[in-house]
Parts: structure tokens; sequence; C-alpha cells
């Protein structure tokens, strides 16, 4: 709704402001994750993945996905209309709630380039650039864009009509990256040597440093959903950091029963798992559910992470075991531990509420993960017809740095082991500076 321009909270405003830099400073975050994780002979690609994301999504969100998803609804709780398509009406005198309305499509633009850059976690090391620069945009108005509306928009059919509850994105962010994800790792195929060869993470402290960027970054993303500087918001901030240090113990716990070891990798995945469950409840849970919530979370997410060695799906760096199931796991948990003092009103069922907020919690998972992944996978084949998904084999063996960026994070592990790589592959500024064999 737009007001006057005399309703703005300048408190509100500089939280809005803060919290919308910190979404943004996610994506770089999740580059350094993603790009620890991979061998050195992609590291770069992956960097790029996330990267280019931000400049895809921001033109397409801000030519039509914007108002799309939170324009007035003019598909029975299915999709906006384009009546603020190019951001028209959205001024400096505009206002949204009691902060600028520009404000808060930027804050929402924010969500919607991390949630699409989450998706190359699942086909890292294999997948044509050129192709993903086609696939953000077209993914992010057919996947992200209607499943916001639906849970947040006006007149959305889960939020209007469903009455179910996610605070900070556990639908339309973490659901949706995990089950397209899925759907797109399974169009691809597994990776050259998937289940043979080691594909250990190449740089560990470039993955702390990542997950620590996320972990910082999230309290804009849950935060800064009250989109006010309150009580709220407060809440919000403390049960983030309760759900991101249990998640973290939870996998830690697990590892050590049954690895013997206890990771730093597994301490940066339970944490993000742990912060993934809770985006969705941050706001509807107390704080005794938020430690519950991140602990079940790194639990769970650190045995689903092996479920594709099982099940022959290569989720490179499980995007699938930690976003999909860890947002399931948040956004049913609200089902049961919602309470009122947080909601305004609905309460889960261990405060009295019934099963009926878990059957809604329950419908709302299962309608996104299954729309998500099924738009995703008829994209997926359909540009792979049109484009060819993969890399070729040759590229994919080599590593993408190389082939496709004609670049290498670290020329003396890749240049100095196995066959020499012809300087055709190599730009002018990087044949300079190459060294002698």
């Amino acid at each position: 709704m737009t007001l006057a321009a005399d309703h703005v909270n300048t408190g509100d405003t500089a939280w809005l402001l803060a919290a919308t830099a910190l979404v943004l400073l996610m994506t770089p975050g999740l580059a350094l994750f993603y790009g620890g994780m991979v061998r050195t002979k992609s590291v770069l690609n992956m960097l790029m993945m996330s990267f280019v994301s931000i400049a895809l999504v921001t033109v397409v969100w801000l030519a039509a996905g914007y108002s799309l998803a939170f324009g007035d609804d003019i598909g029975g709780g299915l999709i906006g209309g384009l009546h603020q398509a190019g951001m028209r009406g959205l001024g400096p005198d505009s206002v949204h709630g009691t902060v600028p309305a520009v404000l808060f499509a930027t804050f929402q633009l924010t969500f919607a380039i991390v949630t699409a850059a989450l998706i190359s976690g699942a086909v890292a090391d294999r997948t044509k650039f050129s192709a993903w620069l086609v696939f953000v945009p077209l993914w992010t108005l057919l996947v992200y864009v209607p499943v916001t509306h639906w849970v947040w928009g006006p007149g959305g059919w889960i939020l209007d009509k469903l009455g179910a509850l996610d605070f900070a994105g556990g639908l339309p962010v973490e659901i949706t990256s995990g089950a397209s994800g899925l759907a797109l790792c399974l169009v691809l195929g597994p990776r050259l040597g998937f289940k043979k060869d080691a594909m250990r993470p190449h740089n560990l402290p470039m993955v702390v440093l990542g997950a620590g960027l996320l972990w910082f970054g999230w309290f804009g993303f849950n935060a800064g959903s009250a989109l006010g500087a309150n009580g709220l918001a407060a809440a919000a901030f403390l049960n983030t950091l309760a759900a991101g240090c249990t998640g973290l113990l939870g996998w830690l716990f697990v590892e050590q029963r049954r690895d013997g070891h206890a990771t730093t990798l597994g301490a940066a995945s339970g944490a993000v798992a742990g912060l993934v469950a809770i985006t969705p409840s941050c706001g509807t849970v107390s704080l005794l559910g938020a430690l519950v919530v991140g602990l079940a979370a790194g639990v769970v997410c650190s045995y689903a992470v092996s479920w594709k060695f099982k099940l022959n799906y290569d989720d490179s760096l499980d995007v699938v075991g930690v976003h999909l199931v860890g947002g399931v796991i948040g956004t049913l948990l609200i089902g049961l531990f919602a309470e009122k003092a947080m909601t305004g009103g609905a309460e889960g069922l261990l405060y009295g509420g019934g099963l009926a907020p878990l059957g809604k919690q329950l419908l709302a998972v299962v309608v996104v993960a299954v729309y998500a992944f099924s738009v995703t996978y008829g994209l997926g084949k359909l540009l792979d017809k049109a484009l060819g998904l993969r890399a070729s084999e040759e590229q994919e063996h080599t590593g993408l740095d190389l082939t496709v960026h004609a670049e290498t994070a670290y020329d003396h592990g890749v240049l100095g082991h196995g066959a020499p790589v012809s300087s055709s592959v190599l730009s002018p500024s990087a044949q300079k500076v190459r060294p002698e064999a």
C-alpha cells in the first residue's frame, strides 16, 4: 500500500538500508563459500556464477520482477500485475509501510539475487557459463517471482487463502533454490569422476570466511524482514544467532559420533543449515523454538548431504541437503513451535494451535517444492536442447577457469601439474605472466 510521504519512519528506514546492504553482501559471501568448496580448476567460475547473478537478477527485477511479485494480484493469488514494471510509481515520495517503497523493492531484490546464486552450488564444475546467463533471468521470472507473490505479495494464495507462515523466506528462497538445484543437477547429470575421484574442498579457510559473511548478512535477511527497527526485528536477530549456533553444534555432534572427527567444513555447513532453517521461523517462534529448529537442521542436514551418493544425483555443493532439507525443516516446525506472542495470533501444535497450522505448512512446502522442481526441470531441458547446458568433457576435465574465463585462481596449482596448457586458452595478459616451463 502506498501512503503519504510523511509516514516514513527514519529509524525503520535507516535499519532497512543497513539490512539491504547486509543481504547483498550474502552473495559475495556465498561466492567465497562455494568457491572454497570446489577444486582449484573451477574456483573463478564458481565466483562468477554468483557475481553475475547480481547483475542479471537486478535487471530482471527492476524491469518486471518486482511488479509481478508485489504488485496487486491479477490471477487468483498466483501473480501480480505489471503496473509497476520498470519501477513506475516508486518515486522518493512513495511509501511501503513505514519505509520508502523503493527501499522495500531494493531489499526484496537482494533476496532474489542470493536465491538464484544458491542454485549454482548444485551444478558446480560442469555448467556452461553462457547457458547460466540465460537460465538465471528466466528462472527468476518463472519460479522465484510467482512463489514470492504467493507467499508475500498482496492477495497471494499462500499468504491470504491458505494462511501458512513464512517470515523471511523458507519457501521462496530456501525450498525453491533447493528443489530447483535438484532438478538442474538431474538434467545435467553427474560430474566426471562422481563417486570415484576425490572432490574435496580446495580452500577451507575460504569456506569459513564465506560462511562467516553469510552469517553476518543473515541478520539483515531475517531481522530486516520485520521492516522496522522494533522488538520483532530484535527477536528475529537473536533467533538467527541462536539457530546458527545449535545448527553448528548439531552437525559437529553427528560428525564426531559417526566419523570420529569434528571438521571445519562441518562447522561451516552446520551453521548455514541452522540459518537456513530459522529463516522462515525466526519471526514466529520463541528463543526455545529457535534453538530446537537450528539443532534439528544441523543433525538432519548432516545426514541429508550423503543422500546424493545413495540416490545417485550429483548435488555438487549440497544445496539439496542443506537448503531444501533445512528449508523444509524450518517451515514445518512453524506448525509446532509458532507462538502467539511472535505471530500476533497463530499458534503451533505445541502451544494449543492443533494440527491445522502444521497441515498448512506442509501443503505450502509440497506445492512450492513440486512447482519449483517441475518448472526448473522443464526449463533446464529446454535450454539444454536449445543451447546445451553442460560444458564439454574437455572443458570439465581441464577446468572451467582456463577454458571458459581464460584465467586461473592459482597458476602454480593449475599449471604446475599434468600436461602443459595451451596458450590459446589464456588471455593476452595471462600469457604475459605465464611462468616458463
